[in-house]
């Protein structure tokens, strides 16, 4: 397996007897992400470890998540605590103004008066909306949220994003 890995959860505990764990998801499509049949990746060590999705379903703020072969809880306690991983596929359709991570992270931002302000290195989920983290030469770390008051346009081929930083989100 070569393509790069995405973060898609976080195993926070194991959930009954039959080998359920119970997942904080941190992907936009739990749903593909998670459907039975789909593979997922743990990185143990030095090894990526792969399973396939045998069941999933909501529970509370969490996903509740069965591999295929895992039917007892002592198969799969070593794993609370791990973090899951998807690789690069295409998941869901998506609408005007929705992106993939990877298609955001490494893109330059640019704001019209301020010029260049870094690059996109990393998207964080926050409540209402995503905060995305902007480093570069000139500004150490930028949080810009996704909000269209910011977020002027995103365009994937040029790889730039055209930003309006209001007054004091900058030092």
């Amino acid at each position: 397996m070569t393509e790069k890995l995405y973060r898609i959860g976080t195993i926070v505990n194991t959930h009954g007897i039959k080998g359920e764990l119970r997942i904080i998801p941190i992907t936009d499509f739990p749903e593909d992400r998670f459907k039975s049949g789909a593979k997922v990746y743990l990185k143990n060590k030095d090894q990526v470890l792969e399973f396939t999705v045998e069941s999933s379903r909501p529970h509370k703020s969490f996903v509740l998540l069965k591999f295929k072969g895992y039917d007892n809880i002592n198969d799969v306690e070593k794993y609370v605590k791990s973090e899951l991983f998807a690789d690069g596929e295409e998941v869901s359709n998506l609408n005007d103004g929705e992106f993939l991570y990877k298609q955001i992270i490494g893109l330059k931002v640019i704001d019209k008066d301020l010029g260049e302000v870094g690059k996109v290195t990393e998207i964080l989920e926050l409540g209402s909306n995503d905060v995305w983290v902007v480093k570069g030469p000139k500004y150490k770390e930028v949080l810009l949220p996704y909000i269209d008051d910011v977020v002027k346009e995103v365009n994937l081929d040029e790889k730039i994003v055209n930003v309006e930083i209001p007054d004091g989100l900058i030092d």
